[in-house]
């Protein structure tokens, strides 16, 4: 364990990951608050298929000396539209995942066998670096963030509406085709500023389990979000905070904590009586 961890020049280190923490923190909140979307909407698949494009578009980047962040955003709004125009319904929908995902990947690797740079920058991609965010990228997080949640505040009682009954919304009047194609950009939005810190590859477990994870303990819409915030933001902030005296990439640390909390969630989630709830 000794060969891991190094806490000894914790302090110093601590100030060499400000942008990250910053990064992690709006990084948890705004996951946690669409995976509760993604779970309600049974779209967990779809996550991780966008994250492979995400992949691609950054590899891309990476490649020609682009902004890596620019050609993660483009790989996953992409990605999101060609989900939502091709996969209507939830059979059609993991096809065309199941066919965008190994190309995403094929097409990421590539890049990265192109790239001719450091390979730490290439391995970051996949597994996220917990100093690897700057300035003018925290500016761009903090400015997808505010567009995904205000976005999101926007459509919520709407979007809430078509994903609990889609046939009554439907009958309603609500434009649940053109809620689902707005709603699968913000996803994709977050997946593509998380490449920097957690990577591409594992961005699940910020959009997914803490999701999973609150819906075992909590019921309703708001307390889940809340709650699948605050799972996120653990895990991220405190996979940062202990990658920061190790000698291995932070991605480990956020999933096993994700993955703990859900863990704990699951057992917790035994124990509460079940209820029952009316379809009135």
């Amino acid at each position: 364990m000794g060969g891991i961890f190094d806490f000894s020049d914790y302090g110093a280190l601590l100030g060499l990951v400000t942008n990250s923490l910053i990064a992690g923190a709006l990084l948890g909140v705004v996951g946690g608050l669409i995976g509760f979307f993604v779970m309600a909407r049974d779209l967990p698949f779809a996550v991780h298929g966008i994250s492979e494009l995400s992949f691609a578009g950054a590899a891309g980047a990476l490649l020609i000396g682009a902004d890596v962040v620019v050609g993660s955003v483009a790989g996953s709004v992409v990605a999101a539209l060609l989900i939502g125009a091709l996969g209507v319904r939830a059979r059609e929908r993991n096809s065309v995942i199941g066919v965008l995902m190994p190309f995403g990947l094929g097409l990421g690797i590539l890049f990265l066998a192109l790239y001719p740079g450091r390979a730490a920058n290439r391995f970051g991609l996949l597994t996220g670096q917990v100093v690897s965010v700057d300035g003018p990228q925290v500016a761009v997080l903090i400015a997808v963030s505010l567009v995904v949640l205000v976005a999101l505040l926007l459509i919520w009682r709407p979007l809430l509406f078509a994903s609990v009954d889609e046939e009554v919304a439907v009958a309603r009047g609500v434009p649940v085709r053109g809620l689902s194609m707005a709603f699968m950009v913000l996803p994709a939005l977050t997946v593509s500023v998380a490449v920097q810190t957690v990577g591409a590859l594992l961005v699940l477990a910020l959009l997914v389990t803490p999701a999973a994870a609150a819906l075992r303990v909590a019921s309703g819409p708001l307390a889940v979000s809340l709650l699948s915030m605050l799972f996120a933001t653990v895990s991220v902030v405190g996979g940062i905070l202990l990658a920061l005296g190790a000698a291995i990439p932070i991605s480990p640390y956020v999933t096993t904590i994700s993955f703990l909390i859900y863990a704990v969630c699951r057992l917790a989630g035994r124990r509460r009586p079940r209820r029952l709830h009316s379809p009135a």
